[in-house]
């Protein structure tokens, strides 16, 4: 190898030794299961191989507050996702962006000022062990579970750790009014986080899940035949679930590009697919790819979900001093 070889050979070994420290490192903070975040994790390499996606995980509540005590020293990139009526509470920890993304979805389901963007919906079911029913019958309507009879029987998140649980509650409350919620309350064991309830039900815990329609249809898509996902009769709750760019994100214009692709039409319908989330863009038929009511089917009580971030805390001690009560 001559000189001038040698030489050309030492710069293009440097150059690659560049383009690999040019690898941008982007961290999702996401309560989401392991099967969402792959589909994610696995379309942002498909799509932009600069970029290297970390995850940690936890309940929304847990993250936001996390998010929240680092705001000096921001950690995160991107939130995914919560409720408008928890993401709420925590508007100044992100910053505003208007994805090129957005445009494929209904205004109705932004947030106000593109805070956050909606990354799909989610419906509120009663997730139904019917080995566990024993002699009760099958449930469906809200106030069937307020009969002292399903004490017990019943799980549903923490409001204050997961924003199923605090929309599942929230739209009972403004449904049924305190007396009912207390009744409720008095029937329903409370568990540290959404997957709990889940799996609590599938395992046969429970025979009464109150879940999001995504978290709940794993276990029936999964063949276990005794678990039925039931719309109540008399209206459920929809919520959009909201992802957010952390204000000062250290991972800058990668991070949205991360962000872009999280609502891609592309990983939307891999997020249908995997993980049966509806999604938030309009572009997309879902009764064409898997098996679920279409909301034209499904009785909607509609929510204020401004009212519900903004009494969020007042709520939560609402709530506290009802489960407190239906303990004794």
């Amino acid at each position: 190898m001559n000189m001038k070889t040698l030489i050309s050979a030492v710069m293009l070994a440097g150059l690659a030794g560049t383009a690999s420290a040019e690898e941008k490192t982007v961290t999702l903070y996401s309560s989401n299961p392991e099967q969402a975040i792959e589909a994610v994790a696995g379309a942002v390499k498909d799509k932009a191989s600069d970029i290297k996606l970390n995850s940690i995980t936890g309940g929304s509540g847990v993250l936001l507050r996390r998010l929240e005590a680092e705001a000096a020293n921001v950690q995160g990139d991107i939130f995914w996702s919560s409720s408008f009526n928890t993401v709420g509470a925590f508007e100044g920890v992100f910053q505003a962006y208007e994805s090129p993304e957005l445009a494929s979805i209904p205004e109705k389901l932004r947030y106000p000022g593109n805070l956050f963007t909606p990354s799909n919906v989610h419906v509120v079911v009663l997730m139904v062990n019917e080995n566990q029913l024993g002699d009760l019958p099958k449930p469906k309507t809200w106030t069937d579970l307020l009969d002292p009879k399903w004490k017990g029987k019943i799980v549903v998140a923490d409001p204050a750790n997961s924003s199923t649980g605090y929309t599942v509650l929230w739209g009972v409350h403004k449904m049924l009014g305190d007396e009912k919620l207390k009744q409720l309350a008095a029937n329903v064991a409370v568990s540290s986080s959404s997957s709990a309830v889940q799996n609590g039900v599938a395992m046969g815990e429970y025979a009464v899940g109150l879940a999001f329609e995504a978290n709940a249809y794993p276990y029936v898509d999964g063949g276990q035949e005794e678990i039925k996902l039931i719309y109540p009769e008399d209206g459920t709750f929809i919520t959009a679930d909201f992802a957010g760019l952390v204000k000062g994100a250290p991972g800058g214009d990668a991070a949205k590009k991360a962000f872009d692709i999280l609502i891609s039409k592309e990983t939307q319908t891999e997020l249908l697919k995997t993980s049966f989330r509806r999604p938030s863009r309009g572009d997309i038929e879902v009764s064409k790819i898997v098996k679920l009511p279409e909301m034209s089917a499904i009785k909607v009580f509609d929510i204020d979900e401004k009212e519900a971030a903004t009494q969020r805390n007042a709520f939560l001690d609402t709530w506290r001093s009802f489960a407190a009560a239906g303990a004794k």
